[in-house]
């Protein structure tokens, strides 16, 4: 396919050059895509100082396998994210160190293994049959589709986790979501300058939001425990009620398995959820790859029981999925300050430097990719060469790779490929979609959408 034909989706033009201090704190609240200069997409790595600690911008794949594979143990998560995340996914596996995460990661791995697929493939088609249900119902008039996606997700992690639509508790869980990306998920100045041990000012909001979030946690918690026991499990949270770590043989106490169902639910609604709303926004300004996709869906069957065997046979609409993740990765920046000097990929690291690898810069650098930013699913399709090593990494990579990886892929490529199969998906204003990112990569705003029935 030509360069000529290729979608080149919208995003907000890059500076020119770096941006002062200010304006960088600015960019960092506002959106984070902007705080990268032109530069940033041709150069292995990008140094700049901030308050006299260095700041480093890593795109050398051999850097980044050093940072995250060979040495993960001297970059630390920075203060400003556990300060941000902790007051919504508690002290789960996200934000654990050292031999914490590694008991956590043992016991939890197995529950979202590529063997549960299957199990949860279920629930995804569930959900999304009932999703696609409402958009039919609505076909015709304009749609929001960021919202649509939203409550899919969310129902789809709530019956994956629970068993349990979340139909009574999907209100109170979006709100809380929207509460936190407003007010709690901005970094500000003292966020970052103070030790985790010390609090910030905004700190004692967060800690008000999280008492009310964990209680709906515990709240739902109790919903499910109150359900019939089965024999087999049904969900996660029969998995992760029953995981045993393999070398001690202890379980999650009630606070532990708390944590870990709020950090499955924020990060597999929310980033599954923005997923699937740029590939249909991409999708309605591509007609030609929609249709590839709906004419490889249109033989497949979606049902639950069916599912499991579909996801298999929708190598097009993947290749999508991974394409879209490219383009617009939930997680747009890793942040990690080095407790030691170091070198890395023929790059020196001093102690105390604050090193940054950007997925959205990563995925776009123009010395790994062919039109980088343009819409190609090709790439990534079974033919396709692979994208370079430590180029592309929607869900980061070594030992602290996303978990739920397979999981996210699943449930977006059986949600997308149903919806492909229902609908011709069309944008009903020219108005440009364009990326923001602060907790992750979000529209500017939520476009209407108009459905028609195939």
């Amino acid at each position: 396919m030509s360069t000529q034909s290729l979608l080149i989706p919208a995003r907000p033009a890059p500076p020119a050059a770096a941006l002062s201090f200010p304006r960088f704190l600015r960019a960092v609240r506002t959106n984070a895509l902007t705080m990268w200069p032109e530069e940033a997409y041709e150069t292995n790595v990008l140094r700049q100082s901030f308050l006299g600690r260095e700041r480093l911008l890593v795109n050398d794949p051999d850097a980044i396998h050093r940072i995250l594979v060979d040495n993960p143990g001297n970059y630390l998560r920075t203060a400003a994210s556990i300060r941000i995340l902790r007051p919504i996914t508690g002290r789960g596996l996200l934000l654990s160190e050292g031999d914490d995460w590694r008991l956590q990661r043992r016991t939890i791995a197995p529950a979202l293994a590529p063997r549960v697929i299957p199990m949860l493939a279920r629930h995804i088609a569930a959900c999304t049959q009932d999703a696609v249900a409402r958009l039919r119902a609505a076909a015709g008039a304009p749609v929001d589709l960021l919202a649509a996606m939203q409550t899919l997700a969310l129902d789809i992690a709530g019956r994956s986790m629970f068993s349990l639509e979340v139909t009574r508790y999907g209100e109170q869980m979006r709100a809380a979501l929207n509460v936190y990306a407003q007010k709690h998920a901005r970094p500000h100045l003292l966020d970052m300058l103070l030790p985790p041990g010390i609090p910030a000012p905004r700190d004692f909001g967060r800690r008000r939001f999280s008492r009310r979030w964990m209680a709906l946690m515990d709240e739902i918690m109790q919903a499910r425990l109150a359900a019939p026991a089965s024999d087999a499990p049904r969900d996660l949270f029969d998995l992760l009620m029953a995981a045993r770590d393999p070398e001690t043989g202890a379980g999650f106490s009630h606070e532990q398995l708390r944590d870990q169902v709020a950090t499955l639910i924020l990060a597999g609604h929310e980033t599954t959820a923005v997923t699937l709303f740029w590939a249909l926004t991409l999708l309605a300004q591509a007609p030609a790859e929609q249709e590839a996709l709906a004419a490889e869906a249109s033989a497949l069957s979606f049902a639950e029981d069916d599912a499991a065997a579909t996801l298999g046979k929708l190598v097009r609409t993947r290749a999508m999925v991974n394409e879209t993740l490219r383009l617009y990765p939930p997680a747009f920046t890793m942040a990690r300050q080095a407790q030691a000097a170091d070198r890395a990929g023929g790059i020196d690291i001093p102690a105390g430097a604050l090193l940054l690898i950007a997925p959205w810069v990563l995925h776009r650098h123009r010395r790994l990719w062919r039109d980088p930013d343009a819409l190609d699913p090709s790439r990534f399709m079974p033919d396709a060469p692979p994208p370079p090593r430590f180029a592309y990494l929607p869900f980061g990579t070594g030992p602290r790779v996303c978990v739920g990886a397979q999981f996210a892929l699943a449930e977006a490529a059986l949600a997308l490929g149903a919806t492909m199969k229902s609908f011709q998906v069309e944008l009903a204003d020219r108005r440009p979609v364009l990326p923001v990112a602060v907790v992750t990569t979000q529209p500017d705003h939520a476009p209407p959408f108009r459905l028609r029935p195939r």
